[in-house]
């Protein structure tokens, strides 16, 4: 992937991340604390910041940046998981390509949220999405009916996983969140 690329990918999520914040913030109400958008919205103009500033001179560098900055900036579980799939992807997208480096980000995500597929978290739409990437049948419908598929669940792990069978019923933000990231992907057109 090259940097420019990269940068355009991150700028579409970030618009993305802009316009859903109170969407996300509502998602995460009943079942978390309600700061999700506001907290991505926060680290994701960080990151804007960081793009107009400086030079990469890879694509794995931008996504470290990426990384460091959604770390230091977004609070909640948030920060740490978004953080560690962007290190993930950032040690990998240079050497490997962008299946390899979603692997690696995908993996660094259950590495240090512990969930599995059917948890209600972020991993039950990360895990479909690099299926459909894989088989080259990605399609914003396919990401909307992945973040939608988590509303039946009952949250095993997280802020949600306090609420137990209230959780049922609620579209995970996390999810959400990353369906937007994918789907900027998608309109980046350079997967």
């Amino acid at each position: 992937m090259q940097v420019a690329d990269a940068k355009k990918w991150m700028l579409l999520f970030n618009e993305k991340i802009q316009d859903k914040q109170a969407f996300l913030s509502e998602l995460d109400t009943p079942i978390g604390d309600g700061d999700h958008g506001g907290n991505m919205s926060r680290g994701m103009l960080a990151v804007v910041a960081e793009l107009e500033t400086q030079n990469f001179e890879s694509a794995g560098a931008l996504f470290k940046m990426v990384a460091m900055q959604l770390l230091s900036k977004v609070g909640g579980a948030s920060g740490p998981l978004y953080g560690s799939a962007f290190l993930g992807l950032s040690q990998k997208i240079d050497s490997e390509g962008l299946g390899a480096g979603l692997e690696a980000a995908l993996a660094n995500i259950q590495k240090r949220g512990q969930a599995q597929l059917g948890d209600k978290t972020m991993v039950d739409v990360w895990i479909p999405v690099l299926a459909d990437l894989q088989e080259n049948a990605l399609t914003v419908q396919k990401i909307a009916d992945h973040v939608a598929a988590t509303k039946d669940l009952q949250a095993k792990k997280g802020r949600a996983s306090y609420v137990g069978e209230r959780s049922v019923g609620h579209v995970d933000p996390g999810s959400y969140s990353s369906g937007l990231l994918f789907e900027a992907l998608l309109e980046a057109e350079v997967g």
